[in-house]
């Protein structure tokens, strides 16, 4: 089975709830690259991922984020929903603002795939510049926001959310 088929198996054919982090330190949002999804074969997005049944999102943003990156985080205001559907996948994502209380960055796993078919490659902190040079379609559709200055969000606005959010 390739990484691909567990990805469809596991989160394929079904909508799934998820919570997704934006954190931002030193003028940098952290994303993670993840094989195997998007129309080239990679995705950087914001750490996240399903809420499980009995938890809440909060809780849920809190264990991915630390799965993922290895960060813990204290999680913030809900500043937009976006809705993703990329064929098998289908996802209402909440975004919430987080900040960073603890641990150190690094790439981390997927619990529900095994070591043979982890589809995270990489972790790290991202200025606007470098977000500006991934093409589009290596990017979660939320970034076409800041791109686009009359968007919902740019980018100035997403550094400002804490004083900024949407209710």
């Amino acid at each position: 089975m390739t990484n691909s088929d567990s990805i469809k198996e596991l989160y394929g054919g079904k909508i799934r709830v998820r919570a997704c982090g934006i954190l931002i330190k030193n003028n940098e949002l952290v994303l993670v690259k993840h094989n195997e999804i998007g129309k080239n074969g990679f995705l950087w997005i914001p750490p996240g991922g399903g809420i499980e049944f009995g938890e809440t999102a909060a809780e849920g943003l809190k264990r991915e984020f630390l799965e993922e990156t290895g960060l813990e985080v204290e999680v913030q205001n809900l500043i937009f929903i976006n809705e993703l559907i990329d064929d098998p996948l289908h996802a209402i994502e909440l975004f919430f603002l987080v900040n960073h209380v603890g641990g150190q960055l690094m790439t981390g796993k997927d619990p529900e795939l095994g070591d043979g078919e982890q589809i995270i490659s990489e972790v790290k902190f991202v200025s606007e510049s470098e977000i500006n040079a991934i093409h589009h379609e290596n990017l979660h559709k939320v970034f076409g926001w800041l791109k686009n200055k009359e968007g919902l969000i740019s980018f100035d606005s997403l550094l400002n959310l804490e004083v900024k959010y949407l209710n």
